[in-house]
Parts: structure tokens; sequence; C-alpha cells
């Protein structure tokens, strides 16, 4: 836990360094994203992390992407969404990304690779998958990104 502790995490220019190594695009990997799944349920790791999730919130604010972020992280945020859309329409998303980046994936595959992440996260003891109690919920299935920034935005809106 102390190498998390250490970790210099910088967000610059719409890129992510840790300890200033660009790793914009590793952390975007499809084992990356599995392998937090399963870190996340360490009761240390998930200790050893909070505060320096904390600690980028930052005037004028901060948009905040995470399982648990409305319930554990940020439970005093303003504007929480909890935004979920279906596994197929992730799984086609998530295609579309690796695809235009010349990355070979199958749909099967990552739509099995998400209902089995969702599963493990919902079922976890520590922080499990689920709305805060006070978030604004949202399926974007069949939304594009204009259209969900535009709901945020106008729920953002109803509380200030």
């Amino acid at each position: 836990m102390a190498a998390a502790a250490n970790l210099r995490a910088e967000f610059r220019d719409g890129m992510i360094f840790i300890n200033k190594q660009d790793v914009t695009d590793k952390l975007r990997e499809e084992w990356v994203g599995i392998r937090a799944s399963e870190i996340a349920k360490l009761p240390a790791v998930r200790v050893a992390l909070l505060a320096r999730q904390r600690a980028f919130r930052r005037l004028p604010g901060l948009v905040a992407d995470g399982r648990d972020m409305g319930t554990v992280v940020f439970p005093d945020a303003l504007l929480k969404v909890f935004l979920t859309a279906s596994a197929a329409t992730r799984a086609q998303r998530r295609y579309n990304q690796l695809n235009d980046k010349g990355k070979h994936a199958t749909l099967a595959a990552l739509s099995h690779a998400l209902e089995e992440r969702d599963k493990r996260d919902a079922a976890r003891e520590v922080a499990p998958l689920k709305p805060a109690v006070d978030a604004a919920s949202l399926d974007s299935s069949d939304m594009t990104i204009d259209e969900v920034v535009d709901w945020v935005l106008k729920e953002y809106r109803k509380k200030t």
C-alpha cells in the first residue's frame, strides 16, 4: 500500500501522468479495467487511495468517474450521477474505441468481460457498485455524448 501512497499522479492537458510518465493510453487498456475491478475489492488498497482521490477535488470543481465516487469517495458532492448503459451498448462503444485505435477486440468478449465486472463489483463487500441514495440516475444506452452532457448540465443547474 506504500506504493499507492507514493505515486505522483498529475492530470495535464487531457493526459494522465504517474511519476512523470504518460500513462493515458495504458489506463484505457482492457486488462487495466479488469485488474482494477479485482484490486478494488481489497480494503487496504481502498484505504490507501481514498485520501489521494479526495485530494484531487479543487475549485472550480471536479468531474470524477468511478464506480464508488458518489457513495464512498465524494459522498458530499453537489451532484452525483449514476450513469449506466446496457452491457451490449457499453461493449459496442468500447469496441468502436478500440477499433478506432487499430486494436483488435471481439464484441462478444468485451460484452462478457463487462457483464462479469458488473457482477463482481456489485457483489463486493467493500464499496459495492450501487447508486448513491441522492444520485440522479441516467441510462445512456440510447443517447449521444452531447445528449448526456446536456442532461448532466441540466441536473447541475437544478442544484445551483
